[in-house]
């Protein structure tokens, strides 16, 4: 699979180290950074936009969107019919960090986490189908019409 698709495997390979990096390095954000991030909030809530949105469910919504690339990229490195080994991956993956997580100083482990996470790589893995959809029926009907 990696050999046939060597620059979505180089790409794929890219997006987790970065993931990697983001979350099991000891670099959590710091109380300036959350400063910044609630003023911002609080600037646009002001303004009457993003009135629900706390810091806590920014952070969520943040955590979806960073795995969603993770499940996008699983879905086109394993195939359509491979959508529950790209599901199975994101999972293992976002479990082995919440949990390598509770080892690093200045990080927190946090079940929601695993949620927004799992949430962020199926959504991925949906739209990848979505959007790969046309060329797997292309494939199927030119495989049937072959035989």
């Amino acid at each position: 699979m990696f050999h046939r698709h060597p620059f979505l495997s180089l790409l794929t390979g890219g997006y987790l180290l970065f993931v990697g990096w983001l979350t099991l390095t000891p670099q959590p954000i710091g109380p300036d950074e959350q400063d910044l991030i609630v003023r911002a909030l609080d600037a646009l809530h002001r303004r009457g936009h993003l009135e629900s949105l706390d810091y806590d469910r920014l952070e969520f919504v943040a955590n979806i969107a960073l795995f969603v690339p993770v499940g996008v990229f699983l879905l086109l490195l394993f195939g359509a019919g491979g959508w529950w080994a790209a599901a199975l991956s994101s999972l293992l993956m976002t479990v082995g960090i919440e949990w390598a997580q509770r080892f690093i100083p200045g990080r927190v482990s946090d079940e929601r986490d695993l949620l927004a996470n799992g949430l962020g790589a199926l959504i991925g893995i949906g739209t990848a189908l979505v959007l790969t959809l046309p060329a797997t029926l292309r494939r199927r009907r030119h495989r049937r019409e072959g035989r």
